[in-house]
């Protein structure tokens, strides 16, 4: 079994790289980047020769499709649409199982802020969805789009919950990235970085869509916001969250949901940053002028607090999940919620969200080399990742120290 890791150098793709390499069963994993030196030093901090740095282009086709016909199986863990969606399309065309952690759409791409995506000549931003789909499944390839934490761990749950009723009518799933707190009031907006921030910004200024009374709405990004008290693994925590773009694929896969949302979680105090912010115009990316110069506020206010966001030495971060379902089970009302409190592992340099973002693409990756999702085209991890499969995951989750509850009633 070989795996190939696009974007293998950075947080995420090293933690998928991580994990496979801690597999018997996996004799060789590829990971790509820009630069050998960087290549070296993931492989180095793995410390597995099983590691097999490739120098790549992601604009070099030929030599993408010329190496990804060496792997069985490869993850996508590059931070935008342009280069996500270019190497999906390679991968569709050299006949590579693959999954991709961004999932800006399932089938449907999403049409605000394309962050350059690159369509063939003629072809709309739905047809190029479907092609895809239809392209992968001619050519046998199962492409697992939206795996990681969320979308990915946030799919697999409330999917699991649905599957547990008779009837779901609604879910909700709030999923987030956050500093431990201790270290959330030394940054800006009670943040730290833990995810490409340029994307994040976007997730937060974008169009979206969501299922309010059994009608699908588009709905401006960072509102319909919660103030909720995390009570499990011991924690006694209030955070607050907002709807973002972050699991589109339910609005297609479950149509009979009444309502659905997905929601981030952030520390109090930092949505009403965030509402400053756009407030002002900071995080317009149509370009103003500044004393003759056109600048793009956005990357003005990223050069400016991306270095106050970074992690510090000794700071670490957390994950957060709650998610809600409802529906009836035997004629009866029932509530189905999932909860997980994860921490980084400081030991090895990994941080919360290298975990349950890179780990679960990992398992699925592994999943699909062991031929236990043979699903073919673009198949989201609500429909793929269930019954023993999902058991199975669940495993590999704990085996991992990553826990999830899940409490009905």
């Amino acid at each position: 079994m070989k795996a190939l890791v696009f974007g293998g150098s950075g947080k995420i793709g090293s933690a998928v790289a991580w994990d496979l390499a801690k597999d018997e069963q996996v004799e060789a994993i590829g990971i790509t980047g820009r630069h050998i030196e960087t290549l070296e030093k993931v492989k180095q901090w793995i410390g597995s020769d099983k590691i097999v740095p490739h120098v790549l282009d992601v604009n070099d086709k030929d030599a993408a499709i010329k190496l990804m016909k060496q792997y069985d199986a490869g993850a996508i863990a590059l931070p935008d649409r342009r280069t996500s969606y270019r190497m999906i399309q390679f991968a569709i065309e050299a006949g590579l199982h693959i999954v991709d952690m961004l999932e800006e759409y399932h089938r449907r791409p999403d049409a605000y802020e394309t962050e350059g995506l690159e369509l063939p000549e003629g072809m709309s931003l739905n047809e190029y969805g479907d092609w895809l789909h239809e392209t992968a499944i001619k050519n046998g390839v199962t492409f697992i789009d939206g795996m990681g934490f969320a979308p990915g761990l946030s799919n697999v749950t409330v999917g699991e919950a649905i599957r547990k009723m008779d009837k779901a009518d609604s879910a909700v799933a709030r999923v987030g990235g956050i500093p431990a707190k201790e270290f959330a009031v030394k940054h800006p907006l009670r943040y730290m970085i833990t995810w490409a921030f340029e994307h994040v910004l976007r997730e937060y200024m974008i169009d979206l869509y969501v299922k309010k009374d059994g009608k699908v709405v588009e709905v401006p990004a960072i509102g319909d916001r919660e103030t909720f008290q995390f009570d499990k693994f011991g924690k006694s925590e209030t955070l607050q969250c907002a709807v973002t773009p972050g699991m589109p694929s339910f609005i297609y896969s479950r149509p009979d949901l009444k309502d659905f949302a997905e929601k981030t979680v952030r520390w109090p105090g930092h949505w009403d940053g965030v509402d400053t912010l756009k407030e002002c115009g900071l995080l317009d990316i149509e370009p103003h002028d500044f004393e003759g110069t056109k600048i793009v506020p956005r990357k003005f206010l990223l050069s400016m607090i991306t270095p106050r966001l970074q992690a510090k030495e000794g700071e670490s971060d957390v994950c957060v999940m709650y998610n809600t379902t409802i529906g009836t089970k035997n004629g009866e009302p029932i509530k189905t919620e999932h909860f997980m409190w994860d921490v980084a592992d400081t030991e090895n340099g990994i941080s919360s969200m290298m975990r349950v973002t890179g780990f679960p693409v990992a398992i699925a990756v592994k999943l699909i080399l062991e031929g236990l999702i043979p699903e073919k085209g673009i198949v989201p991890p609500e429909d793929c990742i269930k019954g023993v499969v999902y058991d199975r995951f669940l495993e590999e989750l704990k085996k991992r120290n990553i826990n999830i509850l899940e409490v009905s009633e």
